[in-house]
C-alpha cells in the first residue's frame, strides 16, 4: 500500500514546475518592495523555520544582507513595539492560517517593516491578505501531515525572493531543480541499508553546515515526528563543540552535503571521525567523497550548492517514510499532530 506521504513525495517535481512557473516572474516586485530596506527577519515555526534557515543562509551569502530569525512571542507574548524600519519581514507558513505568524507579520508591518509572506494557502490566505507581497506556492493539497512537498516548494520561493535581492547567482539553476528531484525520487541511493541502520535504535544526530543545515533540520524534524526517533539536528560545527559525545555504536549520524561547496570537505572528515570512533556516518548527498567516507549513504542531487537543498531533502524525506513503515508507525498520521498547529 502507497501512503500519502510516499505519493506527495513523488508530486514534488510537478510541484515546483508550477512554483517556479509561477513565481519567477514575480522577480522584480520582490526587488521593488526590497529596494529601501537593509536586512531581514524571517518569521515561521517547525518546518517552515527549517525553510527560513536556507532562507538566512542563501541571503547573507549570496545576496551579501543581513537576517536573522524572528522570535515570534515577541511580538505576541511580550507585545514589544520595535522599530522595524528599513526591514524585510518574511513570514512562512504553509497553511497561511497559523495565527501566531499572521499576528507576528501584522506587527512587523506595523513597526514599519516591508512584508512578505510565502503560503502553500493561497492569495486569500490570512497570511497573504496581511503581507505587503504575497509569494504563493504551487504544491497543491497536501494530506499527509508530515510536509514534504510544501516544504520543498517554500525553499523554491525563497530562492526567488533571493534573486530579487539581488543574490549572485545563476537564476538558470532553478530550470534543472524539478528534473534533478525527478532522479532523485528514481534512485534515492541505499535507503534499506540506512532504514535497517536506524529501525531499532532509540537516536540519532542530524550535522549538516551552511545551506545544508535547513536539510539537517527538517530531516531530524520528520525522524522525530513519524519515525518518534530522539533525532538532535546540528550544525556540524556545533557538534565538534561537545554534543559529538552522543555519537556511538547506538547513536549514529546522517551528514547532509551538497556535493560541491564550502561544507563539504568538513562534512567528509567528520564522516571519518564517526566511523572511525566505531559507530555508523550514514550521508545524505555529498558526492562520491562522502560516499566513500559512510557507512552508506544516500544520493544527493547534481546541483550547484545555493539550490541543492531542494533537492537533499527528497531522498530523506523517502527514508523517513521507509523508516516509519519499517517501525510499524503509519507516516500520514503521527500521533498528537494535525496539519495546521496553533501556538498560544
Amino acid at each position: 500500500m502507497t501512503t500519502m506521504m510516499r505519493s506527495e513525495i513523488a508530486e514534488q517535481p510537478a510541484a515546483l514546475r508550477a512554483t517556479l512557473d509561477a513565481l519567477l516572474p514575480r522577480v522584480g516586485e520582490v526587488a521593488a518592495l526590497a529596494g529601501q530596506t537593509r536586512q531581514l527577519i524571517f518569521i515561521a515555526r517547525g518546518t517552515s523555520d527549517n525553510a527560513a534557515v536556507y532562507g538566512r543562509y542563501l541571503i547573507e551569502a549570496r545576496a551579501g544582507r543581513m537576517s536573522s530569525l524572528a522570535a515570534p512571542s515577541i511580538a505576541t507574548t511580550y507585545k514589544r513595539k520595535l522599530d522595524l524600519t528599513g526591514v524585510l519581514a518574511v513570514a512562512l507558513s504553509q497553511s497561511g492560517k497559523t495565527e501566531e505568524i499572521v499576528e507576528t507579520l501584522a506587527w512587523a508591518r506595523d513597526c514599519g517593516a516591508g512584508t512578505v509572506a510565502i503560503t502553500n494557502g493561497g492569495e486569500h490566505s490570512p497570511l497573504a491578505e496581511t503581507a505587503h507581497l504575497a509569494l504563493c506556492t504551487q504544491a497543491g493539497e497536501e494530506k499527509a501531515v508530515p510536509a514534504t512537498k510544501t516544504y520543498t516548494t517554500q525553499l523554491a520561493a525563497l530562492a526567488v525572493l533571493a534573486l530579487g535581492l539581488g543574490a549572485e547567482v545563476d537564476a538558470r539553476d532553478l530550470d534543472r531543480v524539478p528534473d534533478a528531484v525527478e532522479q532523485l525520487i528514481a534512485d534515492p541511493g541505499d535507503v534499506d541499508t540506512v532504514v535497517e541502520g536506524l529501525a531499532e535504535v532509540s537516536g540519532v544526530v542530524v550535522s549538516g553546515r551552511g545551506m545544508a543545515f535547513s536539510t539537517a533540520l527538517e530531516t531530524a524534524l520528520k525522524l522525530k515526528e513519524a519515525c518518534y526517533l530522539h533525532a538532535m539536528g546540528l550544525s556540524y560545527a556545533d557538534l565538534l563543540h561537545g554534543p559529538i559525545a552522543v555519537v556511538d555504536e547506538r547513536t549514529p549520524a546522517l551528514l547532509v552535503a551538497a556535493d560541491e561547496g564550502p561544507t563539504l570537505p568538513g562534512t567528509v572528515a567528520l564522516a571519518r571521525r564517526v566511523t572511525g570512533a566505531g559507530a555508523s556516518a550514514y550521508g545524505v548527498g555529498g558526492g562520491a567523497e562522502l560516499a566513500a567516507a559512510s557507512t552508506a549513504s544516500l544520493n544527493g542531487p547534481a546541483l550547484p550548492e545555493w539550490v541543492a537543498p531542494m533537492g537533499l531533502i527528497v531522498p530523506a524525506q523517502i527514508l523517513t517514510e521507509a523508516l516509519a513503515r519499517r517501525r510499524g508507525i503509519d507516516p500520514d498520521s503521527p500521533r498528537g499532530l494535525n496539519k495546521v498547529t496553533q501556538t498560544e
